[in-house]
């Protein structure tokens, strides 16, 4: 058995595929892909993954891409430790949440991220690194349009058309995640499932950025209680912050903060 998995620190799908794999006891090998200094765009990377994103996984010579789907996959191929329920029902559940991750979730955090964080990260690549850095993303990558998006966001920060809805957006989901906790410790069936896994890089990527008051304080109780399950977790500390460069945690961490009263701002929390 040979799992090799084509990764990024910062990377919330990454992140998901490390979690599953540690949460299923399986070992795998890492090749890490620099996507802020634009290592996923060598030809080599993407004939492997097309879109120019991470991760992928190669599986005995077979390659598989989307996050979702890679932990699918892994659930299938070793399904004595999988994290989707049993139950037709409650397994829908999970789905449910992986299709709001995959389809809304994922490009809100995208817009957030670059918005809050990754336009003042890869400025310092100097203009024409920058440039180059922004015309490399193929027409569909993150989303149809993620090419240009990129740009207006790296540019315009939340003054970007739309940026402010993609964090009512992201706002929406936690409190989806504060009414799925009313009745138990985990979002779906009282036990840990996939769905726990997915909304856990999301969540982190908002801890990272300096922005827990979009639920601590008394806003989402539910929610602040889970996040300290996760993070007690054994999986949580080796697989979603220790691959994390100590500069990008600090640019997060830095220019997360910075953002914070924008954002704040965007969904009335006083600050």
């Amino acid at each position: 058995m040979t799992l090799t998995l084509y990764h990024h620190g910062s990377s919330v799908c990454a992140a998901k595929v490390r979690m599953q794999m540690a949460e299923k006891g399986l070992d795998w090998e890492g090749v890490y892909i620099d996507i802020l200094k634009g290592e996923q765009f060598t030809p080599d990377f993407m004939k492997i993954n097309p879109k120019a994103v991470v991760p992928s996984l190669i599986h005995e010579g077979r390659i598989i891409n989307e996050s979702t789907v890679i932990c699918e996959y892994l659930d299938m191929v070793w399904p004595e430790t999988s994290l989707h329920p049993k139950d037709p029902f409650e397994y829908t559940k999970v789905r449910y949440w992986s299709k709001a991750l995959d389809e809304q979730l994922h490009p809100a955090c995208g817009e957030l991220t670059f918005a809050a964080s990754h336009r003042h990260t890869v400025a310092k690549l100097g203009k024409e690194q920058l440039e180059k850095f922004l015309n490399s993303t193929p027409p569909i990558s993150v989303t149809a349009g993620w090419h240009e998006r990129k740009k207006e966001l790296v540019r315009h920060g939340f003054g970007a058309p739309g940026a402010a809805e993609k964090v009512k957006l992201y706002d929406m989901y936690l409190h989806k995640m504060e009414e799925a906790l009313a009745d138990g410790d985990w979002l779906v069936g009282n036990s840990f499932t996939h769905a726990d896994v997915g909304l856990t890089p999301y969540v982190n990527r908002l801890a990272m950025m300096s922005m827990s008051g979009m639920w601590e304080n008394g806003r989402l109780p539910n929610v602040t209680e889970w996040w300290e399950r996760i993070r007690a977790r054994p999986s949580f500390k080796p697989m979603l912050l220790d691959w994390v460069p100590e500069d990008l945690t600090n640019d997060l961490r830095e220019n997360g903060a910075k953002s914070w009263p924008e954002v704040a701002a965007i969904l009335d929390i006083n600050i």
